[in-house]
């Protein structure tokens, strides 16, 4: 269910009404105590032009009892940014639902997005689910940052053309408002400055590099990630060829964004899924390996997991 400024009462509305259908005629395997939130990566979104981010996942998980709200934050800014839009439209959730905390489930740079609000406010979440996530910076973002001096010419051009197609993606998604900072998400998304935010907001991040961490951390949040380690995993998906370039650039296993490592938090569920970055939420148009788990299936065991914590 699309959630953006413009249409967040109706957006929530409807969700908890497809939610209560759900209740009522499903399962219960998926049905959480508080409401799961799904929270984008960069230069994601929640709905552009009819196509979904998270590809069917959404669905999937309410067919069955979960109340699913997709939130939508700034395509490209910083994580600190990102986490403070986040906690606004938390916030929102809880006033029109009634309930006490959410459950966080973010892709990517949503990982550290949904950590931060958590780390805020963590009489607000449950849980954070970390998928794919950017937790111990990026190769491929060091790269890039590498080839971009501070300051130079090409940061600038660069980060024109970066902001641009942010700033498409914001209008077509329908939240035009929402501001756009290429290069302090580049920088968010670097191994320094991961170290960095990890300092300021430990909570469930293992103590050591591909360790694990707390499942429940002591700011009384529970805490779980997988990611995959894959690249090409479906000839007729066009979006791996890029995958595959971008994986050039590690020297371990990687989902051809970020490492497995990296990816580590709280409760390792697995961290090498035959799964790429876009896999990961069932994209291209659920074009995934037919030979893994299909990513829905895993989003609902997670539901299901939370669901016998309590949570």
């Amino acid at each position: 269910m699309k959630l953006n400024a413009m249409v967040l009462g109706l957006a929530l509305l409807g969700t908890a009404s497809v939610s209560q259908e759900a209740q009522a005629t499903g399962s219960g395997y998926t049905q959480t105590q508080y409401p799961i939130v799904l929270v984008h990566g960069l230069f994601g979104f929640d709905s552009l032009a009819g196509v979904d981010y998270w590809y069917g996942i959404p669905s999937a998980l309410s067919k069955d009892g979960a109340q699913v709200y997709v939130v939508n934050v700034s395509a490209a800014n910083s994580t600190e940014v990102r986490g403070e839009q986040l906690l606004d439209q938390i916030q929102s959730i809880l006033a029109l639902t009634g309930a006490k905390k959410v459950n966080l489930i973010g892709h990517s740079h949503g990982g550290p997005t949904a950590r931060y609000a958590a780390s805020m406010r963590p009489d607000l979440v449950a849980s954070v689910t970390s998928v794919g996530g950017v937790n111990w910076g990026s190769r491929f973002a060091d790269a890039v940052r590498g080839t971009l001096p501070e300051g130079s010419l090409a940061e600038d051009i660069v980060a024109g053309a970066a902001n641009g197609f942010s700033s498409i993606i914001e209008f077509l998604s329908g939240s035009p408002a929402d501001p756009s900072d290429s290069i302090a998400a580049l920088n968010s998304l670097t191994t320094a400055d991961t170290v960095r935010f990890n300092g300021l907001y430990p909570e469930g991040m293992p103590d050591h590099y591909c360790g694990q961490g707390p499942m429940k951390a002591s700011n009384g949040v529970y805490y779980f990630s997988w990611s995959g380690a894959s690249k090409v995993t479906n000839l007729l998906d066009v979006s791996d060829a890029g995958l595959l370039a971008t994986s050039l650039v590690f020297n371990e296993p990687n989902d051809g964004l970020v490492s497995s490592c990296s990816s580590h938090l709280g409760m390792v569920i697995r961290d090498n899924y035959g799964m790429n970055h876009l896999d990961e939420v069932n994209q291209a148009f659920g074009l995934v390996n037919l030979f893994e788990t299909n990513p829905k299936t895993l989003y609902r065991a997670q539901a299901n997991r939370l669901k016998n914590l309590g949570l």
